[in-house]
């Protein structure tokens, strides 16, 4: 994976969940009843552009798994593990005859993924240290030249064709193994060339393209091409051109050799994730279950759920996709605590799946930051992704009182009103919807939404208000 900058180390108070509370939360969400809509409301239209031709299924699955795996898994450490501890090749090396992924079962990884309501799955095929996943033609540096010997690749290709699971492909153009690759000791390179190499873009930028096509021909239907380390900044929209040629159905990312068809935030390092109310064009933000790492390392340092679930929730809100990773171990198996954390997951989205997918980001309705709001006609649903301060939520400018609320997923009623509250005192309007008496010191908060159900499409007030009154 391509760091973009350094995570946070700080996690709000919500984000240190006592972890039974919230698995005996997840349980009795998952026993309760989808979010209700408008009766026979018309589907919104997404503000984010769509591409009006097969790569549409983007808009529609949303929420992916991110699968990082090569032999950096043997190391158990990072899957930077040549580049961040500045590792020879000859070094490097020993890790390949370690690698012997006997347990690898694409249909158990994709029962995960079913299991955690996410809808495709992106493959790294090549990362930085060079080494190809799939048969490649054009190097040995490759997965059939393992003890394995096989094609991991077309394993998993074969096991999303055959559940009709959308597969797309994650590429490093930084390779650290190539001997025509201009290493320079920049990020993701090789301090200098090593013996023997003979630096040349062109015809390294030809070992890229005829592996490209390797992967757009050779394995079926591909949703989906997810560049990484553009290092040189190479601008070259020909080798998007071909992939699109060849696969009508592939989303390209924003970090290969022109713009693509969407952005990539990165972690927690964007603050657009978190200042925007919308995603006016398509965004796939990434993020791994582990706090240090991408691939396999042992004594992962892992998020709290309560963290991803926040994280997932605002950006799934606000109209964008969501690739959420796991890092499988050297013998082909997913931990259990990485496949724990992403059933944990699952069981929170399925009852709230409705207020988030299928909806129209509604931020705009209210000033308060601390919520992101999504509307299926006149329903609106409230998503908290903070931590609420009090046992209350303040929604202005829009003050019109629904016909009904419910916390999703319990079906329990909120009390509400429209109230004059004396921190608007100043503001225009004066007064605001409030959703109160909310079970703040019962349980934990992270995901909950609560269901708004007017008589009308609700529309806000224009509002003014100072800065210390914006909740």
């Amino acid at each position: 994976m391509e760091t973009q900058g350094r995570a946070s180390a700080a996690e709000s108070k919500g984000d240190r969940l006592d972890r039974r509370a919230f698995l005996a939360a997840c349980a009795a969400v998952g026993a309760a009843t989808l979010a209700r809509g408008a009766g026979g409301a018309p589907a919104p239209t997404p503000r984010t552009r769509r591409f009006g031709d097969a790569r549409d299924w983007f808009f529609e699955k949303r929420y992916g798994m991110f699968v990082h795996w090569g032999v950096y898994a043997a190391g158990a450490w990072h899957e930077q593990h040549q580049y961040r501890r500045k590792l020879p090749r000859t070094e490097y090396a020993k890790l390949v005859p370690q690698f012997n992924p006997v347990k690898f079962d694409p249909e158990a990884w994709l029962d995960l993924v079913e299991a955690a309501g996410m809808g495709y799955v992106t493959f790294t095929a090549k990362h930085v240290d060079g080494f190809c996943m799939w048969d490649t033609k054009l190097t040995d540096y490759k997965v059939t030249r393992t003890p394995y010997g096989r094609d991991t690749l077309a394993m998993l290709a074969n096991a999303c064709h055959r559940r009709k699971m959308p597969l797309c492909i994650y590429y490093s153009l930084a390779d650290m193994n190539h001997p025509n690759y201009p290493s320079a000791g920049r990020p993701y390179e090789l301090p200098a060339p090593e013996p023997g190499d003979a630096p040349d873009l062109a015809k390294y930028l030809d070992y890229v393209k005829a592996q490209v096509r390797e992967l757009c021909t050779n394995y079926g239907p591909i949703h989906g091409f997810w560049w990484d380390a553009n290092v040189l900044k190479h601008r070259d929209p020909s080798i998007n051109d071909m992939i699109r040629k060849l696969q009508p159905a592939a989303v390209i990312n924003n970090r290969g050799c022109d713009d693509g068809d969407f952005g990539t935030p990165e972690r927690d390092w964007d603050a657009s994730v978190n200042t925007k109310t919308v995603f006016d064009t398509p965004v796939e933000a990434c993020q791994s279950v582990g706090y240090q790492s991408w691939g396999w390392r042992e004594e992962e340092d892992y998020y709290s759920d309560a963290h991803l679930v926040r994280s997932l929730h605002k950006v799934l809100a606000k109209g964008g996709n969501y690739l959420l990773n796991v890092g499988p171990k050297p013998d082909g198996t997913i931990a259990d605590e990485q496949a724990a954390i992403l059933r944990r997951l699952g069981a929170w989205l399925r009852p709230v799946r409705g207020s988030l997918f299928d909806v129209e980001p509604a931020g705009d309705l209210t000033t308060n930051r601390d919520v992101v709001l999504t509307r299926r006609g006149a329903t609106v649903y409230v998503h908290l992704v903070k931590e609420p301060e009090t046992a209350s939520v303040f929604l202005h400018p829009l003050a019109v009182a629904p016909r009904r609320a419910t916390l999703l997923g319990t079906d329990e009623p909120v009390a509400f009103d429209v109230a004059d509250l004396p921190r608007l005192h100043n503001a225009t309007p004066n007064r605001g919807l409030r959703l109160k008496n909310l079970p703040v010191n019962g349980r934990p908060t992270a995901g909950w939404v609560v269901a708004m159900e007017f008589d009308a499409v609700p529309v806000a007030a224009s509002a003014a208000p100072r800065k210390e009154e914006t909740k």
